[in-house]
């Protein structure tokens, strides 16, 4: 197959050189053929935005004694790209930023200049700075929704040291959530991405913006590339930044239920031949989710007509969805598939709330311990879900921790913990056969 391929390019070439084609020609017969200089090449689209993509240095004043005259140093390094150039706008990633007081900028062009931090949303490791400089270039922005498994995509940026880099593969795949239950919904690229490409774009062959590379999947203890990388889709990407530009924060949609992720042992306590989806864990009087007839143990499989994997598929489009967006969903009861429609409210900002089975703290989803959720002889309560970017996934609550004491109070029902919550404390947690502490802050 490998001879087969390398035979009909050289066939293409031969075709395209012959016939005096245009630089850069391209169309149904084959890759864009710069006939100048008798090779493939996707430059004339890339160039326009690679000076759109710069290096972003954070700088901040390392952990322990320090003096009144301690200038901030470098302690991350990302890249970031500008989507905005009258307005000086680029976005990065949250983590490359995170904890720094002071950020940097290297342009293509050479110039070094000082960026001022509009706002970050941890949940989506979206951040967003403002330069002032002349003469900058940007990105032009394309809707995610169109890709397709199979594109070409191009990562660029400042990987492990080096200065801009381009490299080169295919989308994937789509909808990507299996890392949590976060606002999850990544393009899946096998382009490499290293150390380094944090915070750099994801192009299609055109040049265009269609995500931000934001983690790798590495076999290797070092994080290096395995050709599994994972960049914020442009459907989730340009809401945090509008919601960042115009506010400095994100509200995120809510429906008022909680959702847990559909486990192997779940499905199969409830018939199902699938493990992809998320169950309703718990309704919240008087939410929309009630008001649509969403109950307990429903298992919700699609959402806005796209496939649910889990939680994170949920929160993803809900969290993105302004007030009063019709959100449409698809789902089980009973082994028979159901619809329904509801509106999006807006999240609530109470901490604690406590519904009928289940219980929503700090971002965590919680609810009474059941036999299919595989943890033998324990009792206690258990985390379902945790969203990105919340109090409680800060702290390292993780989904599948068993609660079993606040404060060193044992929690044998849902309205203790919520009582032992109101103001924060520590959790004493169960987590893989050992004992963990969690200490969830109070909000100010």
């Amino acid at each position: 197959m490998k001879h087969a391929g390398f035979l009909a390019g050289t066939a293409i070439a031969l075709t395209l050189a012959g016939t005096g084609a245009a630089s850069a020609q391209s169309g149904m017969s084959g890759l864009p053929y710069d006939a100048r200089r008798g090779v493939f090449s996707f430059a004339t689209g890339l160039e326009r935005s690679l000076p759109a993509v710069v290096q972003v240095t954070t700088l901040g004043v390392s952990a322990g004694p320090t003096t009144g005259e301690t200038e901030p140093g470098p302690v991350a390094s990302g890249s970031g790209v500008i989507i905005d150039a009258a307005n000086g706008i680029l976005i990065t990633n949250n983590h490359v930023i995170e904890g720094g007081q002071k950020f940097r900028v290297d342009m293509t062009d050479g110039r070094l200049v000082d960026a001022t931090l509009i706002g970050a949303d941890a949940a989506t490791d979206i951040a967003v700075l403002k330069i002032e400089a002349t003469g900058l270039s940007q990105v032009e922005t394309v809707d995610s929704d169109t890709l397709r498994t199979g594109d070409l995509a191009f990562a660029v940026g400042y990987p492990l040291g080096l200065d801009q880099t381009l490299t080169m593969g295919v989308i994937s795949g789509l909808g990507r959530s299996g890392m949590g239950d976060a606002v999850e919904d990544y393009i899946q690229t096998d382009a490499a991405v290293n150390s380094g490409n944090s915070g750099g774009p994801l192009l299609d062959s055109r040049g265009r913006l269609i995500g931000i590379n934001t983690s790798i999947l590495s076999g290797d203890m070092g994080g290096g590339n395995d050709g599994i990388a994972f960049a914020v889709p442009t459907r989730i990407l340009m809401f945090v930044v509008d919601q960042i530009r115009a506010n400095g924060s994100v509200t995120r949609g809510a429906i008022g239920a909680t959702v847990g992720s559909l486990t192997a042992e779940r499905a199969v306590e409830r018939g199902l031949g699938f493990v992809r989806g998320a169950i309703v864990e718990d309704v919240m009087p008087g939410s929309p989710a009630e008001q649509a007839g969403l109950r307990r143990g429903d298992v919700i499989t699609r959402i806005q007509n796209r496939p649910v994997a889990n939680a994170g598929s949920v929160q993803a489009t809900i969290g993105i969805a302004p007030t009063g967006t019709p959100i449409a969903l698809v789902y089980l009861r009973d082994g028979r598939e159901r619809t329904a429609q509801l509106n999006v409210e807006t999240e609530s900002v109470a901490p604690v709330r406590l519904g009928e089975t289940a219980l929503q703290a700090y971002g965590a989803g919680i609810r009474a311990l059941v036999p299919s959720d595989g943890k033998g002889e324990d009792r206690g309560l258990i985390v379902v879900a945790v969203e990105g970017g919340s109090v409680a996934a800060g702290q390292d609550l993780r989904a599948g921790d068993l609660i079993v004491a606040v404060d060193g109070a044992v929690t044998a029902t849902l309205a203790d913990l919520a009582t032992g919550l109101v103001d924060g404390g520590t959790l004493s947690v169960r987590r893989a056969g050992e004992d963990v502490e969690i200490v969830i802050p109070p909000t100010v």
